[in-house]
């Protein structure tokens, strides 16, 4: 095949256009590496002590507006509205529960009255919009022959006897907060407690994990016990449970480092190998966290896997330098010139594979969701520090040291053995075995391409996916949804119309008209508005007659039955007027079939005078959410397969050779997004990024090989035998990083946090295929696309 080699135009890196500032750099950082290396080692020890001193600063850093696109037209009108909608974003609900009977108990009442007290004096609340029975803006009206009498829920003459417990049971009835603010049952009441995005005595973002702390601290450890049972719900506390379990995170991490670190040891043999490319990932974790505290990032609940990940990168690229120093050191080269050699051989590939990692990563910025972009940034930084760490000083370390005598027996022996247990693969770098295996990855192709048909954007789950389904919180919130008739996953659309209109005959009817069309859509419980609360005055005033029980014509009774608002029903200029839509749930259908709906009856309804504007609540975000996330997700893998075909491009000179690397990262995306569909995981703000991570640390794989393999094509080898020595040397580190990496990553699925866990199964996937594809589908399409020069091979070989 010497004869009829790929061309090295076509194979390799040195005829890159890339190649004269990238050999440049390479020569550069070689002499100054090798020959001033205790200058430089300093360095790199002085970089680790104060990017050190900066990780162990960093903390948490969770936002709600940092969860939702705040470029959308939904997030738009309500950022627009904000300051009208009081309680309808961000907020918390605590349930104060009786064990034994019912709320009306004057022990039961005081309970509830301090746990008002003491969720109104924690940082961070909205306290002019917190709500409970307790609280005067929570009051009952009634209709009497005097006229309209009203009052807070608890007068002012409660005194926990029992004609005032009587008194009380009559002003709940009476209030129309049964199913809002006390049970249906009425065995518990709600608090509501509206939070703000800073904390308003210190001015800085609230800090979710503090806030969750106080919350237990002040609420449910204070008052739960024999008689008393807490419940909290809202998007602070499912942050502060996330953050929580970050110890979990942490503590598997743990794990999967002393996995690594047993299995590396027992693969090279060495103690030097094992320890100095562990340590130096583990550098490269200290180095991202470091750079980020400096930068004023923290670690969002959604990034804290994002560490792992730049660990695991970390040992891929640092067992192809111990491997390559263990391939020169058993053909007789000492320490510094082994390490030197294998600093020459992995430069061009190693920097070729992060840059393609870190810009992968950065295309997750063309997503509008802050969380998201911050996670890209933390995955480049992580990426751009492996550079340093383990393409430097990795082989810097190993030049003192070496792998020592025990790892070069083994590779001298694996290099001299007559036969290898890695022969069974050359199968697929010959015509017979590269056509079955294409032919199999097309029919995985297929099956992936009709199985993520099934992928459906957004949550899949009742509650919050991101935790197990018998979490503390999940158990409350489903509490909440069978015990109370609004739950907890609101939408609100906003009725604009222009200064004190919100309240004219033509304003309430067509808001009524809407409420009515949306008791036919399937997924909402009801709704509320100003439409109801003039009904029912409208009604009272005549006696209670249910036929009244509609919006007058005449503009007279209409403002008198609007003399009292409660508050969160409209803005004070009479210019908004918002319709609270309570749902099902938050399923991703469900949002689509309402905000769907929605719209449709606002393209045909809305005027110059009437706008019906979406949408706000946590649903409204979430259906935001799900709409960028539908879009931006093919845009996304449109990006990242764009900027790595690039570079890889720039570095080979060669589409068929940008092919082989590609198309095994393409399959395993495809069969990723089948998984997700068959595992019923959605793609959202938690799952979205784990693709672009997967394709990040998988090109790693196919660049490393197919750089070896074009080596030993240069050298003359034909392609099975060129395969066979690149599987003995690069490709065993391939597989070792890979399953390596998958073993650590599987025991996730025991964790707490079922975002862990699902992030576990996708990513044990993604290694696993990865690295499949790089050592069986690489070679295949190297075979078909150069069959010519392949079937000269074998030719040459029977001569």
């Amino acid at each position: 095949m010497s004869s009829s080699s790929p061309t090295p135009e076509k194979t390799s890196g040195l005829t890159s256009a890339l190649l004269g500032p990238i050999k440049l750099s390479e020569q550069i950082i070689e002499r100054v590496l090798f020959h001033k290396r205790l200058p430089v080692l300093l360095i790199f020890v002085l970089m680790t002590l104060w990017l050190g001193f900066q990780a162990v600063q960093i903390r948490p850093d969770a936002s709600f507006v940092k969860m939702i696109p705040t470029s959308h037209p939904y997030v738009e009108n309500y950022l627009k509205y904000r300051d009208d909608l009081s309680g309808l974003g961000n907020s918390l609900r605590v349930v104060v529960e009786a064990k034994e009977g019912d709320i009306f108990t004057a022990k039961f009442q005081d309970t509830l009255k301090q746990v008002t007290d003491e969720a109104f004096f924690i940082p961070g609340v909205d306290r002019s919009a917190l709500k409970s029975i307790w609280t005067p803006n929570v009051r009952w009206t009634e209709v009497t022959e005097e006229g309209f009498e009203g009052g807070p829920v608890i007068s002012p003459e409660y005194d926990g006897s029992a004609a005032s417990l009587n008194q009380l049971r009559t002003n709940v009835l009476r209030s129309g907060q049964v199913g809002i603010l006390v049970a249906n049952d009425f065995k518990s009441a709600i608090i509501q407690m509206p939070l703000f995005d800073k904390d308003p005595s210190t001015g800085e973002k609230l800090n979710y994990q503090a806030f969750s702390g106080k919350v237990e601290e002040l609420i449910r450890q204070k008052y739960e016990n024999e008689d008393i049972r807490i419940r909290i719900t809202g998007f602070a506390k499912i942050i502060g449970d996330l953050i929580d379990g970050a110890k979990s995170v942490a503590l598997f991490f743990a794990i999967a480092i002393g996995i690594t670190l047993v299995l590396l040891y027992l693969y090279s043999g060495s103690v030097t190998g094992t320890l100095i490319p562990i340590g130096c990932s583990l550098v490269a974790v200290v180095w991202q966290m470091g750079l980020l505290k400096t930068l004023g990032y923290g670690l969002d609940p959604y990034s804290m896997l994002v560490p792992f990940l730049v660990f695991a990168i970390g040992v891929s690229h640092g067992v192809q330098v111990v491997n390559t120093i263990r391939l020169e050191q058993s053909e007789g080269a000492d320490p510094w010139l082994a390490a030197r050699r294998a600093f020459r051989a992995i430069y061009i590939p190693g920097l070729t594979a992060l840059l393609s990692d870190g810009l992968g990563f950065v295309t997750l910025m063309v997503i509008d969701i802050q969380v998201i972009q911050d996670l890209a940034v933390a995955a480049s930084v992580g990426v751009a520090v492996i550079v340093l760490t383990n393409l430097l000083l990795l082989p810097l370390l190993m030049s003192y040291v070496g792998v020592g005598d025990k790892a070069i027996a083994k590779m001298h022996a694996s290099q001299n053995k007559a036969s290898s247990r890695w022969e069974v693969l050359t199968v697929f770098a010959k015509p017979r075995g590269a056509a079955i295996a294409v032919a199999f990855a097309l029919l995985a192709l297929a099956a992936g391409l009709y199985g993520s048909q099934n992928l459906k954007i957004g949550d899949l789950d009742k509650g919050a996916p991101e935790l197990r389904a018998d979490s503390r919180y999940n158990l409350d919130n489903a509490f909440v949804t069978d015990h109370y008739s609004t739950s907890s996953d609101i939408f609100v659309v906003m009725a604009t119309t222009a200064r004190d209109k919100c309240t004219s005959f033509a304003t309430l009817s067509m808001v009524d008209n809407l409420q009515q069309f949306l008791t036919n859509v399937p997924g909402i419980q009801n709704s509320v508005s100003l439409v109801d609360v003039s009904k029912r005055v409208t009604s009272g005033l005549n006696e209670g007659n249910l036929k009244w029980r509609s919006v007058s014509r005449n503009q007279y009774v209409i403002n008198a039955s609007l003399a009292y608002v409660p508050s969160g029903f409209m803005n004070g200029s009479c210019s908004l007027l918002p319709v609270i839509i309570f749902l099902d749930d938050h399923k991703a259908e469900t949002l689509e079939r309402v905000s769907t709906a929605i719209a449709s009856f606002a393209a045909e309804h809305n005027s110059e005078e009437l706008k019906f504007e979406m949408a706000a609540g946590n649903s409204g975000f979430e259906a935001a959410t799900n709409d960028v996330i539908g879009t931006a997700q093919y845009e996304m893998l449109a990006w990242v397969y764009g900027v790595v075909s690039i570079l890889c491009l720039l570095t080979f000179r060669s589409i068929k050779t940008v092919i082989c690397i590609i198309a095994p990262l393409a399959l395993t995306s495809v069969l990723c997004q089948a998984l997700m569909a068959y595992l019923g995981i959605g793609v959202k703000v938690a799952t979205l990024p784990v693709i672009a991570l997967g394709v990040g640390i998988g090109v790693d794989y196919g660049i490393y090989i197919y750089s070896r393999l074009s080596t030993y094509l240069l050298e003359g080898k034909p392609l099975p035998e060129a395969y066979l020595a690149t599987l003995k040397t690069t490709g065993s580190s391939v597989a070792f990083t890979g399953l390596t990496l998958a073993i650590g990553v599987v025991l996730w699925l025991f964790s707490p946090i079922k975002f862990q866990a699902d992030m576990g199964v996708l990513l044990t996937f993604m290694f696993l295929w990865n690295m499949l594809g790089a050592l069986i589908l690489l070679p295949a399409l190297a075979c078909l696309l150069h069959k010519r020069e392949v079937v000269q091979a074998e030719e040459n070989l029977h001569v």
